[in-house]
């Protein structure tokens, strides 16, 4: 997504018909979308004694919490709000023919256009997004619990759930304030780009730059994501398949779980300290090999959209380097208690991947052009491995022999 810096294509993605669109107060896109997120998103205890990993977060108790605790955003009149959303409705559309052009990727005509949120909408949309993502992971936690003994009474699963549902509330509304633009991959609806209002005039102000060339700058980064998943047709499903195995090896069986904590708790302070990522933290050695290889592709999908924007920009975008300039700037200040999230939520790991990712790209693309990269879109077996993030050199021997 795209975390005060453009965005990334999130595997804890949303419906798209469920944000509300006012950009900093005004309506924008749709109105009547939070509605649906809440009747989506499910969730709380179940009548019985029997658990499922649904009822493990109580959904509609975090998507509503995580409203209330997100900051509305910049204060701005209606007309100055919807004047916002008009405009980063017409960047999105400019965005898309320079990345199909320089891309070479091209969504079909029935993908969606993206929606303009505020940050309760994004909220509404991730919930969803989340319960439907996580869903076999916290299937698979309730079954070891079960297995083990622990069956917990509706109260204590009434009260687990609000509880666990508050800390995901707080997750999600301090995420709402970061993230500019992402593709929602929507497990069980239809994909679609979110572009969040008050974040990206928030930025735009901050920065000091011409305004309607960063709208068109963010846009051209999540346009990218949007051709991605929407050109590619295996892609969306490969990554939502990955991410859910991944998690659900990630949960440990219940005679490991006391010596888990010992050990994330242990190396926490670690992570704090920018010593070393949350995920290293919560993998054993073995998972990490194979969250190395969801961590290539996200880096790929990242590095990409991260040239192409470069690509593009100077072409479309008179200040495009003073923006990124200060943009750059403005990640490195982040104040004290801003950094320890970011860690531990991973994000620093994920500027990793913008770095990483677009070597990777600019590499393959220098030695064998556009149409020589993007074999990289033929098939899950053509994707970047672990190893060949670090040395493109070998994906090209592997690919192109």
């Amino acid at each position: 997504m795209t975390d005060e810096q453009r965005s990334e294509p999130t595997p804890t993605s949303s419906t798209g018909t469920g944000a509300s669109g006012d950009g900093a107060g005004a309506r924008g896109d749709g109105a009547g979308a939070r509605g649906d997120g809440a009747r989506a998103s499910g969730g709380g205890a179940s009548a019985d004694t029997s658990r499922r990993g649904a009822d493990y977060v109580d959904w509609d108790f975090a998507a509503a919490v995580g409203r209330r605790m997100a900051p509305a955003g910049p204060a701005v009149s209606r007309g100055e709000a919807d004047a916002l959303v008009a405009e980063l409705r017409d960047s999105a559309a400019r965005a898309v023919q320079p990345v199909a052009d320089t891309s070479g990727l091209h969504a079909p005509e029935g993908a969606p256009p993206p929606l303009i949120v505020d940050r309760s909408g994004w909220i509404a949309a991730n919930a969803v997004s989340m319960k439907a993502m996580l869903a076999p992971v916290l299937d698979e936690v309730v079954a070891k619990r079960a297995k083990a003994g622990h069956q917990p009474s509706a109260t204590a699963q009434l009260v687990g759930g609000r509880v666990t549902g508050a800390e995901v509330a707080g997750m999600l509304a301090w995420m709402s304030t970061k993230v500019l633009g992402q593709f929602d991959l929507a497990p069980e609806s239809t994909p679609r780009l979110l572009l969040v209002a008050p974040n990206i005039l928030t930025v735009e102000r901050d920065l000091g730059v011409d305004p309607s060339d960063f709208r068109l700058w963010v846009c051209l980064h999540e346009e990218t994501h949007r051709v991605q998943f929407t050109a590619v047709p295996w892609l969306r499903q490969h990554i939502l398949d990955a991410a859910r195995e991944l998690g659900t090896q990630l949960v440990p069986e219940s005679d490991q779980l006391g010596q888990r904590v010992q050990e994330i708790v242990a190396a926490l302070p670690g992570v704090v300290r920018g010593e070393t990522d949350i995920t290293q933290v919560l993998a054993t050695p073995e998972q990490r090999e194979r969250l190395a290889e969801v961590t290539a592709v996200m880096s790929l999908l990242e590095g990409h959209a991260d040239v192409i924007m470069d690509d593009v920009g100077p072409s479309v975008i008179p200040t495009v380097a003073t923006i990124r300039r200060r943009f750059q700037q403005r990640r490195k200040g982040s104040g004290s208690v801003d950094r320890v999230l970011r860690r531990l939520l991973g994000l620093d790991a994920k500027m990793k991947q913008y770095r990483d990712g677009a070597v990777f790209v600019r590499s393959i693309t220098d030695q064998v052009g556009r149409e020589g990269f993007n074999r990289v879109w033929e098939s899950p077996e053509t994707l970047p491995r672990a190893i060949e993030i670090a040395d493109p050199d070998a994906w090209l021997r592997r690919v192109h022999g």
